[in-house]
């Protein structure tokens, strides 16, 4: 009996049933030109044997002419159809590849994570390289059919001369199909596992980059190296042993379309040298045996472009098919509402409790940099509900309960190493386009300095990761983006570390100007922006051990004054 799981449809099938459900009219038209194609390639070598045997035949300069204008037309039909028929079907493979970099990237970028085991170099290399390979199925058909017809003209026009001549070509065909198929299957198999591999060097490459400057200063960028070396030399070792397998595929098909190419001119010699076919036929039959290696090399190249798409697909179906982390809730938050942690257990966080009211400036003070990451986590959203005990709420409404969308509407969370994307200054603050804050946010955040210094202003450009820019402008310039979004909570983890004091001085008070009426959340060892702060905060060993204003538990509070004085 068969189980369930075996009759379920495979994911890589769906993807290959979307693409050419989508593009059957491309196809159909592509597959119709691409058949008219080789089809004159066919009547080509054919007309030639009817021309040989009606001018021996007639000897007429009529016939001649008709026939000089026949193999005219049978050159344009070739010509023409080869060139709009690859052009609908290109056309098409590019769009839907198009469609399934948008769908993986779309994947990837969603607000709740999906349970895939993979790195963000290895979807990178999913949504670009697998996208292509992929959509190649819409080339691949057409081709196939195209082909096929190729080889079924040819069969009908030589058994029509010789019988023994068309079962020759349709036996010889279907060998080379059933030996290359076999084949085929090690290709796919080898081309999954390349994929894969190239996939983990890519995220590799990825993670270095992004602590290129940690390595560098404790020295680590020489192992770093190594470890990228070892990745990328086994990605080099599989790719050379799939060229292999692709030499082997190659060479084989070449070698058994030759030989049936070969057996078709040797077997029409030995037919017209007994008598039993006329000079025009064996003309015909040369031509064409020279005629159908083409059609047969792609017919017998499908099968492995067939086995690379679909493990293409399966690669894809590794991100579009993996369920979600979490199942957000429909609900939303009441606007301008507060923030609630109660009773969170996760990671170093032990049984944390506090609420920060609408319209508060809170700061907290965290002894251990993990506590702080975990909390930070968990308000961002990062860690799904069910993954830690306790309940966060944000406006009276429990995280669980409201989609992740409707959170970071009402709630953003600015982490410390805040991304910057190569673009200009005034696209990294206001990423949307659509944001009336942006003047207000450069001067809270001071990034006014840089904005002057440069002569395009806001629109100066910036390099991948900020790479033009230094620590400080680049901490400023995430922190601008924070201040720009204008949401009813922010929460900010650590936005004044590579500022100088008197700069993070004048933050602080920029931020808490700024931010008047509108709840605040600074976690952060900074005494200027615990002095800023309505409330302080104090998080030790996962629970909050005080709470007071930054003054106030400065005279109080030995210990908080060992951790925060500078």
């Amino acid at each position: 009996m068969t189980s369930p799981d075996k009759r379920r449809p495979r994911p890589e099938s769906d993807i290959l049933r979307t693409a050419l459900r989508r593009n059957t009219g491309a196809m159909i038209r592509g597959t119709v030109l691409m058949g008219m194609y080789q089809a004159g390639e066919t009547a080509f070598p054919i007309a030639l044997g009817l021309i040989v045997e009606h001018t021996m035949r007639d000897r007429s300069p009529g016939s001649l002419a008709l026939s000089i204008a026949a193999l005219a037309v049978i050159i344009t039909t070739v010509s023409l159809s080869w060139r709009f028929g690859m052009r609908i079907l290109q056309k098409a493979n590019t769009t839907e590849a198009h469609r399934w970099r948008v769908r993986v990237a779309a994947c990837g970028l969603q607000p709740v994570a999906r349970d895939i085991d993979l790195k963000s170099g290895e979807v990178l290399t999913i949504a670009t390289e697998d996208a292509d390979q992929t959509a190649d199925i819409i080339e691949v058909v057409p081709l196939l059919i195209s082909s096929l017809v190729a080889v079924l003209i040819t069969a009908v026009a030589l058994g029509l001369a010789s019988v023994r001549l068309g079962l020759l070509v349709i036996v010889g065909t279907v060998a080379i199909l059933s030996i290359l198929s076999v084949m085929s299957q090690r290709i796919g198999a080898g081309t999954r596992e390349q994929q894969a591999r190239v996939a983990r060097a890519g995220a590799k490459v990825a993670d270095l980059i992004t602590g290129l400057r940690p390595l560098h200063g404790f020295g680590g960028n020489h192992a770093a190296f190594l470890s990228y070396r070892k990745v990328s030399t086994e990605a080099k070792r599989q790719a050379i042993t799939v060229a292999g397998v692709n030499g082997a595929y190659a060479g084989t098909a070449l070698a058994l379309n030759a030989i049936l190419a070969a057996s078709v001119t040797l077997t029409a010699g030995w037919l017209a040298f007994s008598g039993q076919i006329t000079i025009g036929e064996l003309v015909m039959a040369v031509g064409l045996a020279q005629f159908i290696m083409e059609p047969l090399k792609l017919f017998s190249e499908m099968p492995k472009y067939v086995m690379i798409a679909r493990a293409s697909a399966e690669r894809m179906a590794l991100v579009l098919a993996a369920p979600p982390v979490t199942t957000p809730g429909p609900q939303r938050p009441a606007p301008g509402g507060d923030l609630e942690i109660d009773c969170v257990r996760y990671g170093a966080l032990r049984d944390l409790k506090f609420r920060v009211p609408a319209g508060e400036f809170a700061a907290i003070a965290v002894h251990q940099p993990r506590a702080a990451a975990d909390l930070a986590s968990v308000l961002a959203v990062n860690v799904p509900p069910e993954a830690y005990e306790g309940v966060v709420r944000v406006g009276g409404q429990e995280i669980a309960d409201l989609s992740v969308e409707a959170v970071r509407e009402q709630m953003l969370v600015n982490p410390y190493d805040g991304e910057i994307f190569a673009g200009t200054l005034r696209t990294n603050i206001d990423p949307s386009g659509t944001s009336r804050m942006i003047p207000e946010a450069v001067e809270a955040s001071l990034l006014t300095d840089v904005v002057a210094l440069h002569r395009d202003g806001l629109d100066y450009s910036v390099r991948d990761r900020g790479a033009n820019l230094s620590g400080g402008q680049r901490q400023r310039l995430s922190l601008a983006r924070a201040l720009a979004a204008d949401a009813d909570v922010l929460v900010l983890h650590n936005p004044t570390t590579a500022v100088d004091a008197v700069t993070e001085q004048l933050i602080a008070r920029n931020i808490a100007e700024l931010r008047r009426g509108r709840t605040t959340v600074v976690i952060t060892s900074s005494p200027a922006l615990l002095d800023a702060a309505d409330r302080v905060l104090v998080l030790d060993d996962g629970v909050v051990t005080a709470e007071d204003t930054h003054r106030h538990l400065l005279a109080t509070d030995e210990d908080y004054r060992l951790a925060v004085a500078r």
